[in-house]
């Protein structure tokens, strides 16, 4: 099982990167006939009240990376893919923020589909005296 805890201890945006992807595993069977499962969680209180603790946690920064700012909305991804029978048992690692993380829509996709195209770009956020590259 990865974990929250494991995820911090790398330092940089391409680490947490390869540590989370997936390789083109999209939450087992969660989709088609059994999304409702997904959908009655994703609208709990329960849920709600986690994701924020999450935001706040992660100080809105894609995989919780400093100097990575979500721009857009936040997604709170499972760090371990959720199953039907976790959504039909209400198992506490689905509200656990150990197996929760911040990413943007973008990160989220890669992580899914093992697009490592992302860990190639670094979003610049600040600019300092003698900076003279455009952005």
């Amino acid at each position: 099982m990865k974990s929250y805890s494991e995820l911090i201890r790398l330092h940089s945006f391409e680490e947490r990167f390869r540590y989370l992807r997936l390789n083109g595993v999209v939450a087992n069977e969660t989709f088609g006939f059994d999304r409702y499962l997904n959908q009655r969680f994703y609208r709990s209180p329960e849920w709600k009240r986690v994701r924020q603790q999450v935001i706040v946690r992660d100080n809105g920064n894609d995989m919780g990376c400093p100097g990575y700012p979500i721009r857009g909305d936040i997604i709170v991804h499972h760090i371990n893919p959720v199953s039907i029978e976790d959504l039909e048992d209400n198992i506490e690692l689905l509200l656990d923020p150990e197996n929760l993380i911040c990413v943007s829509l973008q990160t989220h996709n890669a992580i899914h589909y093992g697009d490592d195209a992302i860990v190639k770009e670094k979003v610049i956020t600040d600019r300092r005296p003698g900076d003279t590259k455009l952005w």
